[in-house]
């Protein structure tokens, strides 16, 4: 039942950024469903016969323009994934007012922009449709060093849940908020090997995202499976960052287990107590 749920023949799915990196990822899982994939983007994709449209989506009329060619080439549209986005690292004192609106512009306004337009679409389909936004956990904590990027991401889940209302019950939209993942871009974040490898040591799973794992949380939330499902935002992080508390303080060990007579260490010794008294 599960896999005839999530089986999306026939359907037609716009990915925004889906040619490189989480975009590819995301891409490559809808088509492997069977969808009919467009990906959109500044730049096409090296593996040719690919459906891409060129598009800045931070251009409003750009992106109509591009509705117009999805909906002439496929004569629908069932899912959007808004995966464009992303920031380089930048001070926020130093950084220039236009630098931050460029951020805001890509990390907000064109996964609205994108969102309105592809809205009016579904809205006219009788099955209606799936929006998904493809925030992140910078959203939910401090960001430092991509300040507008987090902000950005931040708005971004409240955007999510003011359009599930606002456009229900024709058109879901929900939003991942997704931790650290494996790129081609990875040695930009985290270095050499050793670098990516420290990094997932902070991860509890140990190790980073792929990209198909971020597709297939897209594809779960835009399918049958999450029918009941608007508003919502999917933590996609591995069980978050290890808090830095834990290794710093010198009742943990090196990898932040409790050392010290605190918590089930002081339990035990209380119930050891209470025997020898009994």
């Amino acid at each position: 039942m599960a896999t005839r749920e999530l089986s999306y023949d026939g359907a037609v799915v716009l990915v925004t950024g889906g040619a490189r990196g989480v975009g590819a990822g995301i891409s490559a899982v809808f088509r492997e469903l069977g969808a009919r994939v467009v990906d959109c983007g500044r730049t096409p994709p090296d593996e040719a016969g690919t459906d891409f449209v060129e598009c800045d989506v931070r251009d409003p009329e750009q992106i109509q323009a591009m509705m117009e060619q999805v909906l002439e080439r496929c004569g629908r549209l069932d899912v959007v994934v808004n995966n464009a986005g992303g920031a380089p690292h930048a001070d926020a004192a130093e950084a220039s007012p236009r630098f931050h609106d460029k951020i805001v512009q890509l990390n907000l306004l064109a996964p609205l922009h994108v969102a309105q337009q592809a809205n009016a679409v579904m809205q006219r389909q009788d099955e209606g449709g799936s929006i998904v936004m493809v925030g992140s956990v910078s959203g939910r904590r401090s960001s430092p060093g991509t300040a507008a990027y987090g902000a950005a991401k931040a708005g971004l889940e409240n955007l999510t849940a003011s359009l599930a209302v606002e456009w229900a019950p024709k058109v879901r939209v929900n939003a991942l908020a997704v931790g650290m993942v494996r790129t081609e871009q990875a040695h930009l974040h985290y270095g050499s090997e050793d670098g990516v490898a420290a990094v997932e040591a902070t991860v509890p799973l140990g190790r980073l995202a792929d990209p198909a794992e971020i597709g297939r949380c897209a594809a779960f939330l835009a399918s049958p499976l999450a029918s009941y499902v608007t508003g919502a935002s999917l933590l996609v992080h591995g069980g978050g960052e290890r808090p830095a508390f834990l290794a710093a303080a010198d009742t943990n060990d090196a990898e932040g287990r409790p050392t010290g007579t605190t918590g089930t260490a002081t339990a035990d010794r209380d119930i050891r107590r209470e025997n020898a008294h009994g």
